[in-house]
């Protein structure tokens, strides 16, 4: 219902700002204005043309990860070797596709683009109110901010079913706790907890560190990104030191053959690298220090405690034990 709802809110809001628009001013689309410091309503500071572009990527980079969701429910997927790496790249060919469509809808509504650059984080509740009819405007409020909600749900969703699948192998501290799954819900109760409420913990406490006009949000919205890029980012490079050797000597059935594979490999640390940079950017500087403190927190961690303990994920007769576990826990609350 949720991936339905996005999609079609979405669709709505287009054709909405395209009949909202006073004219069609396509040269708009491939002109390229630098709209940082006062004329931007000082959402970056004032700089360089190329820079501002960059730095305006952040947000794309981050709401095209829908990818991810693929990923996570790779266990229930069926020929997931094949489906898993397919849903990701259409996911990505999709929502770049679509996203692309709404923005440019929005554009091509906005009155004036020089007034608009002024409103700052305001310009789509300014050009809604300008453009849009009340009644429609409302109706299309109420859809996205259920949208925006269930997006959150599927946020929740996620990091509680990592927070299970990497606790399930031993692989985070508390882990008996944590991969508990309530034979009551179905769930696993504590690791949606837990989530949830480090979610929380981390906007109240960029909240404390938000200084003078930077809202809280860039700052959460910087930090999402870099660590989620890392999270993908890390074992590509691992991966890229550990092909060809017996760690791994032989590709899935989704491949990209040796060369591509490398080449791609290449490519995404030089964007992580250039994530990271944009993400720690004025005014969010602070994502650096968040960023960094904590890496050093969780190497810590590590080092200190959970290298002895960790033994890496279940290989060999491992599976069969686990798989085993599984199937009992499943009969004990009558799921198998």
């Amino acid at each position: 219902f949720s991936g339905y709802l996005i999609f079609v809110t979405a669709i709505l809001l287009a054709l909405v700002c395209l009949a909202a628009a006073d004219t069609y001013e396509i040269s708009r689309l491939f002109t390229f204005s630098n709209y940082s410091g006062e004329t931007g309503g000082n959402v970056w500071p004032q700089t360089s043309g190329t820079w501002v572009f960059l730095l305006g990527l952040l947000l794309p980079i981050y709401t095209i990860t829908g990818y991810d969701a693929s990923a996570h429910t790779s266990e229930e997927t069926v020929k997931a070797a094949h489906s898993v790496p397919r849903g990701m790249i259409s996911s990505v060919l999709w929502a770049a596709l679509f996203g692309y469509i709404m923005l440019c809808s929005f554009v091509l509504m906005i009155p004036d683009m020089d007034e608009a650059a002024k409103q700052g984080w305001n310009v789509f509740f300014w050009a809604m109110d300008a453009q849009v009819n009340p009644i429609i405007k409302d109706v299309l409020y109420l859809a996205i901010f259920v949208s925006q909600w269930l997006c959150g749900l599927a946020t929740v969703t996620s990091v509680s079913r990592m927070i299970f699948a990497f606790s399930r192998d031993g692989g985070l501290p508390a882990s008996k706790a944590l991969s508990k799954v309530s034979p009551t819900y179905r769930t696993p109760v504590v690791a949606i907890w837990t989530g949830s409420i480090l979610a929380v913990l981390f906007v109240w406490g960029s909240s404390l560190v938000s200084i003078g006009d930077t809202p809280v949000y860039t700052i959460v919205v910087s930090c999402t990104v870099i660590f989620l890029f890392f999270s993908f980012a890390i074992p590509i490079t691992l991966g890229l030191f550990a092909w060809g050797t017996s760690k791994w000597d032989k590709m899935g059935p989704w491949n990209l053959g040796e060369g591509m594979f490398k080449l791609f490999a290449i490519l995404s640390i030089v964007a992580m690298v250039l994530i990271f940079v944009l993400g720690i950017q004025p005014p969010n500087d602070w994502a650096l220090y968040i960023t960094v403190g904590f890496l050093i927190v969780t190497g810590i961690i590590w080092f200190a405690f959970e290298n002895r303990r960790f033994r890496g994920p279940p290989i060999g007769d491992e599976v069969a034990r686990r798989q085993a576990e599984i199937a009992a826990a499943e009969k004990a609350v009558g799921e198998a």
